[in-house]
């Protein structure tokens, strides 16, 4: 499997979609609510507004979440998972349960 199989390997795909640092995050945060970017910023204090704004930008360009831009003033711009983003919340529920195993994993070995 190389970084050609983009589009037709599922682990090489899934692996790409979510290379980002903060993806898995900034899609956890949208899991139940749609969100603005301040709100976003907020609950990542440690991620530059550069970082972020490329973040979304990448998962927007995937098709994993949806940029909605109201034409008011000031501008309004809020995030929410698309409909291909929704599908990933079984996914982010199973990664919970392994990496509380994971953590419990951790403890015990101490």
């Amino acid at each position: 499997m190389i970084e050609d199989d983009f589009g037709k390997c599922p682990y090489v795909t899934v692996q790409k979609l979510l290379s980002g640092k903060w993806a898995l995050i900034i899609l956890f945060l949208l899991l139940n609510k749609t969100m603005r970017f301040s709100e976003l910023q907020r609950e990542l204090p440690k991620l530059t507004q550069a970082t972020l704004t490329k973040q979304l930008r990448t998962l927007e360009e995937n098709g994993l979440i949806i940029r909605t831009v109201y034409t008011q003033i000031p501008p309004k711009v809020e995030y929410s998972l698309s409909d291909i983003g929704e599908k990933f919340k079984p996914v982010m529920e199973s990664l919970r349960v392994w990496g509380d195993e994971y953590i419990d994993f951790l403890n015990s070995s101490k």
